[in-house]
C-alpha cells in the first residue's frame, strides 16, 4: 500500500523531476478534487488530485477493474460524503490517501499513485512517475 502525501516548499527551487504545474493548492477545497490531462512524451495523460484534511494525494484517472475513468461529473472523483474515491462505472470506493479499493469489483486493488509536490502553493505533478504498468 503507497501513503502518498505531497511534500511543500516554499522556496523557488523546483526538484529536477517535478516539472509540471497543475494548478494553485488553493484552487481544490478541502474535501474537493480536480482532475487534469498532461502531455507526458506523446501520450496525454489523464490524473486526478484529492484534497481532504489538509492532505493532497493524486493518481491515474483509471479504474483497476475496467480501465474506464472515474469521475461520474467533472472534476467528481468522492462520493456524496467526500469520504472515498468512487468508480462512476461500478460504484468501486477507493481510500483517498492510498488508493486502495475497500468495496467493489475490484477490492485489493489500487488506484496508480502519482507523485506530486507544492511548491510556493503550486501543486507540481512527476510525470514520470505516471508510468502506466
Amino acid at each position: 500500500m503507497h501513503k502518498l502525501h505531497c511534500r511543500r516548499h516554499s522556496d523557488n527551487r523546483l526538484s529536477n523531476t517535478l516539472s509540471t504545474p497543475l494548478c494553485n493548492s488553493d484552487e481544490i477545497e478541502d474535501p474537493g478534487s480536480r482532475g487534469f490531462e498532461i502531455k507526458h512524451g506523446r501520450n496525454q495523460l489523464s490524473l486526478f488530485v484529492v484534497h481532504r484534511d489538509d492532505v493532497f494525494t493524486a493518481f491515474i484517472n483509471r479504474c483497476p477493474h475496467t480501465g474506464v475513468n472515474l469521475e461520474w461529473q467533472e472534476d467528481r472523483f468522492l462520493d456524496m460524503d467526500n469520504m472515498y474515491i468512487q468508480c462512476a462505472t461500478h460504484d468501486a470506493l477507493f481510500e483517498t490517501d492510498s488508493g486502495l479499493c475497500i468495496a467493489g469489483p475490484c477490492v485489493g486493488q489500487s488506484l496508480q499513485p502519482v507523485t506530486i509536490e507544492i511548491i510556493d502553493g503550486v501543486i507540481h505533478v512527476d510525470p514520470a512517475s505516471t508510468t502506466h504498468e
